[in-house]
C-alpha cells in the first residue's frame, strides 16, 4: 500500500509557497459524506498537479473511494504519529497512470499543514492515483521529516479551501482492529470530481 524528479529546481528551496488566484486550479470533490472543495498549486507543484488533474479529467476518480484513515489511536507502531485520510482508486489498478517524479516539498517549497493534499507513496518516484489529507499540521511529512525512513517527505501541490468538516467527518469513521486499525469499515465514496472556476 502506498503512503501517505522535477528536470528544473526552483530558485528558492526554502521558501513557503502561497496559493494566489492567479496560479491555483479548483477542483470540487463530491463525497457521499458532504463535499470537499480543493485548491491546487501549478506553479510550484506542476509534475504532481497535472499528474491529479489528468485523473479528474478523465473521471478516473469518480467512484474512487477514501478507504484509510490515520489518527492518534490507531498508529501504535509508529513513533512518528500523523493525522490524515487517504483516498484513491486503491484495487482498481486499470485506472493508475503511470507514476510520477517525486516533487519533495524541498523543490516546491509547500508545506503539510491543516488541509493539505499530497500524494501517498511507497518509495520515491512510485506516486500514481493515491493522495492523502491531512487533518492536521504535519511537519513530519516534509522534506526531512520522520514519518517516512527515506528522508524525502511527500510530495504537498494543494490544499482544502472548503469542507474540512466533511474531512474531519470522514476521519472519525469506525475503522477495523488489529491490521485494519487504520482501515474503515464503510469507506467513503467519491461520487465524482470535477473542476471548477
Amino acid at each position: 500500500m502506498k503512503f501517505i524528479y522535477r528536470s528544473v529546481i526552483v530558485a528558492s528551496l526554502c521558501a513557503t509557497t502561497i496559493f494566489t488566484a492567479s496560479n491555483a486550479q479548483k477542483v470540487l470533490m463530491e463525497t457521499d459524506k458532504g463535499n470537499i472543495q480543493i485548491e491546487l498549486d501549478p506553479e510550484n507543484a506542476p509534475i504532481t498537479c497535472e499528474n491529479f488533474m489528468r485523473y479528474v479529467d478523465q473521471k478516473k476518480y469518480d467512484g474512487a473511494i477514501f478507504y484509510r484513515v490515520v489518527r492518534l489511536d490507531n498508529q501504535p507502531d509508529n513513533k512518528v504519529k500523523i493525522e490524515v485520510i487517504q483516498g484513491g482508486v486503491k484495487d482498481d489498478t486499470t485506472k493508475n497512470l503511470p507514476p510520477i517524479f517525486h516533487e519533495t516539498t524541498k523543490i516546491t517549497g509547500l508545506k503539510h499543514l491543516k488541509g493539505t493534499l499530497s500524494m501517498a507513496r511507497t518509495a520515491p518516484g512510485t506516486a500514481d492515483s493515491e493522495f492523502f489529507i491531512c487533518v492536521t499540521d504535519q511537519q513530519e511529512l516534509d522534506f526531512g521529516g520522520k514519518r517516512n525512513a527515506d528522508g524525502q517527505g511527500f510530495a504537498a501541490f494543494g490544499k482544502v479551501i472548503s469542507g474540512m468538516e466533511t474531512v474531519n467527518k470522514i476521519q472519525s469513521g469506525q475503522t477495523g482492529s488489529s491490521e485494519a486499525a487504520q482501515t474503515l469499515k464503510e469507506p467513503v465514496k467519491i461520487i465524482r470530481m470535477e473542476r471548477i472556476k
